[in-house]
């Protein structure tokens, strides 16, 4: 099968296409005949040698952390899934090739009248922004939630999903374009950082009450607003750290609001908990999916040949939603 194969670390001219068999499918698992996967910021930090793939390093490391496609086969202890069902699953690695193998209990079916493209951009980001936001930040209705990256893949799922529960969404981006698709994927009011700080804003809003809920994925460079932007009791969920790992922390507030500083990071959990939150996930918001009520926010479609063209792209920071690559040529755009 052809695949995206990391032969050594560096910049997209790394991402070389190779030629590798099958993967071998578990008992458990699914062979699925990939047609497309999609880009996540963790595929960057990977091919630059920074996140190695969770557990025993296989033969040939494959990117990709989702993948959308048909069932061609599945092991003896499946009952989920058969041949020829239309899935998407969350994956550890191996996304960026025509096939690849995916826990039954990884893999969740496909909503009628949704394209491969779309599904592909699904299970990462609706996953992580679902997890952060009511597990890990245990959002409630009514509440006020601050996302920031707010145009990105898990900032327009979190928002959606935000404004569907019931909360008042703040959303951080960084021009007037992703402003507007921000305000279209239901954020209530949005912030232009390039333009103005948003801690006078969330102040303003919320009455200098704060947010329940911050989503943050810049880290270093927000830390003391975020702090000083949480409400009493509530909590900041770390999604990544763009802007850099360490911060200065007021513990004087965290103390006085009885604050919590949660990490979140999905690809490292232990599989029996990321397939217990794939089953909530399929219980609580595939649903929202499925009638349209939130959508898979899509940028534009590389061919899986164009892969270091489309990692160029993500670096750029322009993307509104995900990047997504085809793996069936003929459903590529650019």
């Amino acid at each position: 099968m052809r695949a995206i194969v990391l032969e050594q670390y560096g910049g997209p001219e790394v991402l070389t296409m190779r030629d590798i068999p099958k993967p071998r499918t578990g008992p458990d698992e699914v062979l699925i005949r990939v047609h497309a996967t999609a880009l996540n910021r963790a595929d960057l930090v990977q091919r630059q040698g920074r996140y190695p793939p969770p557990g025993k390093m296989g033969a040939y490391q494959v990117p990709g952390l989702e993948a959308s496609g048909e069932v061609e086969a599945v092991g003896e202890r499946v009952t989920l899934f058969q041949p020829g069902d239309r899935v998407m699953a969350l994956l550890a690695e191996g996304g960026y090739a025509e096939y690849v193998a995916a826990h039954e209990r990884l893999t969740m079916p496909i909503p009628e009248n949704m394209s491969w493209e779309e599904a592909s951009a699904i299970p990462e980001v609706f996953l992580t922004a679902f997890d952060a936001l009511y597990n890990q930040g245990e959002a409630r209705p009514g509440d006020a939630v601050l996302v920031h990256a707010g145009a990105s893949g898990v900032g327009s799922a979190a928002i959606q999903l935000a404004h569907e529960g019931g909360m008042l969404v703040i959303a951080t981006v960084g021009s007037q374009l992703k402003e507007e698709a921000a305000r279209a994927f239901g954020a209530d009011v949005v912030v232009n950082y390039r333009q103005e700080p948003f801690l006078p804003v969330v102040q303003r809003v919320t009455q200098n009450r704060g947010v329940d809920v911050i989503l943050d994925f810049v880290g270093q460079q927000y830390l003391e607003a975020n702090i000083e932007a949480l409400a009493p009791d509530g909590t900041l969920v770390v999604i990544g750290t763009l802007s850099g790992s360490e911060g200065r922390l007021n513990l004087g507030l965290v103390l006085g609001r009885r604050l919590r500083i949660q990490g979140t990071a999905l690809r490292s959990r232990p599989i029996e908990r990321k397939m217990a939150l794939v089953q909530q996930f399929l219980r609580e918001a595939w649903p929202l999916l499925a009638n349209g009520r939130v959508k898979p926010v899509i940028d534009r479609v590389y061919s899986l040949d164009k892969v270091a063209d489309a990692h160029r792209y993500m670096a750029s920071n322009q993307n509104i939603g995900k990047i997504v690559m085809a793996v069936s040529p003929a459903t590529s755009s650019v």
